[in-house]
């Protein structure tokens, strides 16, 4: 995909928002290894659009969370959103939005899965964000934030408390559930770990992060997802 003349057209109609200056989408779909590969200053990449997207998404969802629910107070409120924010929850959706087609890394960040890898599909959905409020204003940035994560709010936050309702399931059956390390890859500073869960010694699902907790998360909520507990809850 060529950088300057890249069509984006597809990508805007499923986000849902169409640049008026495309070079803000550009920018919030280029890696640092990209521009570092090029050894050039004059391709700016998307770290400083990520920031201003990760503050924007933390207001954002705060505002919606605390008109949506009244009752709540600020611990449990502070955990919803923290839960709809990780990385586990943006990566997802930015598969959903087939971010990783469009974004540009280096081809040695190419080959090592980095189009894949979740800390940058994450950081893509803040980027993302950030660079439909540079070129749009906050109305838009609120309508891409609602409409792509704000919805199902209640199985999206199923994920921070997917390991208890996985221990309070097996329990219920008389079962013990543990999680394995299985793998990990990459260097020490961007470290993935592979976990997966078993229940009874039966194994389910498997999780990938960034740190052992992370993957067990993740592990565990696939596997609710898989025994269908969230329909339960």
């Amino acid at each position: 995909m060529n950088y300057e003349s890249a069509d984006f057209a597809a990508l805007e109609e499923r986000i849902g928002y169409h640049f008026k200056d495309p070079s803000f989408l550009r920018t919030a779909l280029t890696h640092k290894s990209f521009a570092n590969e090029y050894h050039t200053s004059k391709i700016p990449h998307y770290e400083r659009l990520e920031f201003l997207g990760d503050a924007i998404l933390e207001y954002i969802c705060s505002e919606v969370l605390y008109e949506k629910y009244p009752e709540l107070q600020e611990g449990e409120l502070t955990k919803k959103r923290a839960s709809l924010v990780c990385e586990y929850t943006l990566s997802q959706i930015s598969k959903e939005l087939g971010y990783s087609e469009y974004v540009y890394v280096s081809h040695g960040e190419e080959l090592t899965g980095g189009k894949e890898r979740s800390s940058i599909l994450c950081d893509l959905f803040e980027s993302v964000l950030g660079a439909i409020y540079m070129d749009g204003g906050i109305e838009p940035s609120k309508q891409y934030v609602k409409k792509h994560l704000l919805t199902d709010i209640e199985h999206k936050t199923l994920f921070i408390d997917a390991k208890t309702i996985l221990q309070e399931y097996a329990q219920k059956q008389g079962l013990d559930v543990t999680y394995e390390l299985t793998g990990q890859s990459g260097p020490d500073h961007l470290r993935t770990y592979t976990t997966v869960v078993k229940i009874g010694g039966t194994v389910y699902s498997t999780g990938q992060a960034h740190s052992i907790k992370g993957a067990q998360m993740e592990a565990a909520h696939k596997t609710i997802l898989q025994l269908g507990l969230d329909e339960i809850k």
